[in-house]
């Protein structure tokens, strides 16, 4: 049985290869800063785009050291349900509405309840 073992190697944990001549990707390390001061670095390849905002392992939004905050005011304001039914129906039309369904499900109820 020992003869058939291999010695001196562990199967799959370690590659054959050698680092030789390899060479790391060019980075660069990039720092942003929190409102409170706290320092965050990030490492991104050389040919990155570097965002203006990076969120920190603590979860707080970091701007870019020496770069310009990130214009926000373009952003469109969130349509809820509400804004998107305005939209298409009057205040008058909906209370309409309202009082029609209401008088239906009051008719089934009446119904069920003579059943």
């Amino acid at each position: 049985m020992s003869d058939r073992s291999l010695r001196g190697m562990r199967l799959g944990a370690q590659s054959m290869e050698t680092e030789s001549g390899v060479e790391p990707a060019p980075r660069q390390r990039v720092e942003y800063r929190c409102e409170d001061g706290e320092r965050v670095f990030v490492t991104f390849a050389a040919e990155a785009d570097i965002p203006p905002v990076w969120i920190s392992k603590t979860g707080k939004e970091a701007l870019l050291v020496d770069g310009e905050k990130p214009d926000t005011s373009n952003d469109k304001p969130v349509r809820t349900h509400w804004d998107m039914l305005l939209e298409r129906r009057s205040i008058e039309e909906l209370e309409t509405t309202l009082q029609d369904r209401l008088t239906i499900l009051r008719e089934r109820r009446g119904e069920r309840a003579k059943s």
